[in-house]
């Protein structure tokens, strides 16, 4: 199994130009749910795997601004590099694309006022993804889910339906609340790795707090809770830059080190 050798913000000056210039698989992957039209990205670099290689995967719930960002698009091929086949998630429908704010707002909030719904979206650009594995070089069952704010919270609440589909989950500066935290924790069947701000004011040590409570009420088996020093929301995202949400390069570098680890423990196991 191929994995990330260096880590990855430590690295991307060394990686850009690369980035670049490699051939990149980039396919828009079409799929219907409860008769709404959704539209994801699968990307990989075309020389990642020899006809004989089959790569782990990455399922990328992004932030709320949605799957076409520029700055998503730039992340994932970046998290991807020639390591893994990465499809980035549509949880809106291809009618709702933020241009701002308030618009990410509005249609992020829609999906959060509906669990079985966050869930059900989730199951359904998982299972797109994970049919395009005999088109595509990629093993499914070997996915790993990364999310980003509200596509953490998004991972994490997908987490409480049960599922197995995923090897684990890493959440970076995601939401915790939920109105299924307590009544659904013990549910949690795959490893977690949640990545939080210290000084997150839009994510409170209340709800750090509460996630850890249900953790330890559900008896969840393998969870990992870590907080950032001197560092508020979206801390990876170098657009970021205002007082509750900005970036922090050096708690940036150290999450994305520890998704590494994280991958490298949970992917290729057969158990």
């Amino acid at each position: 199994m191929k994995v990330m050798k260096l880590p990855l913000f430590l690295t991307v000056s060394l990686l850009l130009p690369a980035l670049l210039t490699a051939d990149w698989v980039h396919e828009k992957v079409a799929y219907t749910h409860d008769g709404t039209q959704f539209s994801g990205h699968l990307l990989y670099e075309e020389d990642a795997a020899d006809e004989n290689e089959r790569l782990p995967a990455i399922f990328m719930a992004p932030n709320w601004m949605g799957p076409d960002t520029e700055a998503t698009l730039k992340k994932a091929k970046e998290i991807a590099d020639d390591d893994f086949v990465i499809f980035i998630a549509d949880l809106y429908g291809v009618s709702v694309r933020p241009d701002s704010a308030k618009e990410a707002g509005s249609a992020a909030g829609f999906v959060r006022s509906d669990r079985p719904l966050m869930r059900a979206r989730t199951q359904a650009a998982l299972d797109a993804f994970k049919a395009q594995a005999g088109k595509h070089p990629f093993r499914s069952d070997q996915i790993l889910g990364i999310g980003f704010c509200f596509g953490g919270g998004t991972l994490l609440e997908y987490a409480r339906s049960g599922t197995q589909d995923l090897r684990g989950i890493v959440s970076f500066h995601g939401d915790l609340k939920s109105p299924t935290l307590e009544t659904d924790a013990g549910k949690v069947q795959i490893p977690q790795l949640v990545l939080h701000g210290a000084d997150d004011p839009y994510v409170p040590q209340s709800d750090v707090q509460a996630y850890i409570a249900a953790m330890q009420a559900g008896s969840v088996e393998d969870w990992t809770l870590v907080q950032f020093s001197n560092t508020v929301h979206s801390f990876t995202d170098p657009t970021a830059k205002s007082d509750g949400a900005r970036y922090h390069k050096r708690s940036a570098e150290r999450a994305f080190e520890m998704m590494e680890d994280f991958a490298e423990d949970w992917l290729g196991r057969d158990d």
